[in-house]
């Protein structure tokens, strides 16, 4: 991507490089694998655009490794984990940051990324949808980014799904979109 060409948005992918090893995994897994699959589909069609897609992940306690060893050891994980990875294996043309906390903006350098590529809009993915993509919007917002998050790309507890998706949709946090629309909301021109 170069500077005189900037992407109109970027894919943010939070967090779905994941062992599930935590508690509450069991009620998230289908939803992040169901989340995966569109992800998927959409990293495709970004790809095939050139507009940037950025996984943001947590490195979960390992201080040593980088993104490419979590991939492998997620890979390794038997059930969603590894399917989850088949779906999302990162590629030479997609970007990361890891980050220690929720928002993938505390800490890391995707701010200096963004500016870099000339992104001023932001299409939300991952999981935990009522955590980490909540933190992450907030703080998206908070910087006015222009943000949408995938309702049927995100994953998070079911019990909190309504109500993590009703707070990003208030008044000036971020659009609520699906999939089928989320390239139509990406590309558009303009600001707002």
């Amino acid at each position: 991507m170069s500077a005189d060409a900037p992407a109109p948005a970027a894919l943010l992918v939070i967090d779905m490089i994941n062992r599930l090893d935590f508690d509450g995994a069991e009620r998230m897994a289908p939803g992040a694998l169901a989340a995966a699959r569109r992800i998927g589909a959409l990293r495709v069609r970004f790809h095939e655009r050139a507009w940037p897609v950025i996984y943001a992940n947590d490195n979960f306690a390992h201080w040593r490794a980088d993104f490419r060893e979590l991939v492998a050891m997620t890979a390794r994980t038997e059930g969603a984990p590894a399917e989850i990875v088949r779906h999302l294996a990162p590629d030479a043309r997609d970007y990361f940051v890891l980050k220690p906390k929720h928002s993938a903006f505390l800490a890391t350098p995707l701010a200096v990324l963004l500016a870099k590529l000339g992104v001023r809009r932001l299409l939300l993915t991952g999981m935990a949808l009522e955590s980490c993509v909540l933190a992450t919007a907030a703080d998206a917002n908070a910087r006015e980014y222009e943000l949408a998050v995938v309702r049927d790309a995100v994953a998070g507890q079911p019990a909190y799904r309504q109500a993590a998706l009703r707070t990003l949709a208030g008044p000036g946090t971020a659009r609520v979109v699906a999939s089928r629309s989320a390239i139509a909301w990406a590309g558009r021109p303009g600001g707002g």
